[in-house]
């Protein structure tokens, strides 16, 4: 089990992670989930980390299951073993559930296919180069996209396309996911790190209590629920956020017009 297959870095309050297997156009390894896994839960755990970055190594953002490896059948005992002390550590580390409790921006590049396409329904902000492709191909090889697809993809685009995109494999082009409203920006190919980062970099700067409140409220209450009962539990998450210390520093930093220190608290 590689683990440097993915790798993590930290950038003042960023975290970065980069799935990190070019030569396979990044398809996921036991290696690659168990650091993938491991750098959401750093995620969770540290104050001073305020968001993080999903991005892919050699110009590939993530091709998806490694079918070859599949095929062979070959098991990575290491990987056996750990999935004995967590059994749906995949499922977390592709965002299944259990997401972190804070924003996560993907710079995909190249191919995003299959469990690339489905790691990035789990993600907040989504910028891509002018040549990515995205797909979830599952189909056309006899599987099913467990990464949450057929429950998520319809609640993020218009439930047509995302049933074409899912029934018939086909892939679209940037310029399509943009119009769908799967990624939010289109950057020159190469670009996508260097955008997430301005856009994470704008994040981590804002007050991490409220940036935590309202990542809650904008994935667990979407149109599923009646807007009189979701706007109550918003109120839940939201309310407390005014009684915190970043509240008052804000309000002061504003009346003082000085950019706030905010500290989480």
């Amino acid at each position: 089990m590689d683990k440097n297959h993915a790798i993590v870095e930290q950038d003042g309050h960023v975290l970065i992670i980069t799935l990190n297997r070019p030569e396979k156009r990044n398809a996921l390894s036991p290696g690659m989930l168990v650091t993938v896994y491991e750098a959401w839960r750093q995620l969770d755990e540290d104050d001073n980390l305020r968001c993080a970055i999903l991005t892919g190594a050699g110009g590939t953002f993530c091709s998806g299951a490694d079918l070859s490896a599949m095929k062979e059948g070959n098991e990575d005992s290491a990987m056996m073993e750990k999935l004995k002390e967590i059994p749906d550590l995949h499922w977390q580390a592709l965002l299944r559930h259990n997401r972190p409790n804070k924003p996560i921006i993907a710079a995909v590049e190249g191919f995003a296919l299959a469990g690339g396409t489905e790691i990035l329904q789990g993600t907040d902000i989504r910028v891509a180069g002018q040549s990515s492709t995205f797909g979830l191909t599952e189909p056309l090889r006899g599987l099913f996209p467990l990464g949450g697809s057929t429950i998520r993809l319809r609640r993020q685009i218009p439930y047509t396309l995302a049933a074409e995109m899912l029934l018939t494999g086909r892939r679209v082009s940037a310029d399509e996911a943009l119009r769908f409203g799967l990624i939010g920006h289109i950057v020159e190919d190469g670009k996508a790190l260097e955008k997430a980062k301005e856009i994470a970099m704008t994040v981590s700067e804002n007050a991490p209590l409220s940036i935590k409140a309202i990542t809650q409220s904008l994935r667990e209450f979407d149109g599923s629920l009646h807007e009189s009962e979701a706007l109550a539990k918003e109120l839940e998450i939201g309310e407390p956020v005014f009684m915190s210390e970043d509240t008052v520093e804000g309000l002061t930093a504003f009346a003082e017009k000085r950019k706030p220190k905010f500290k989480g608290k």
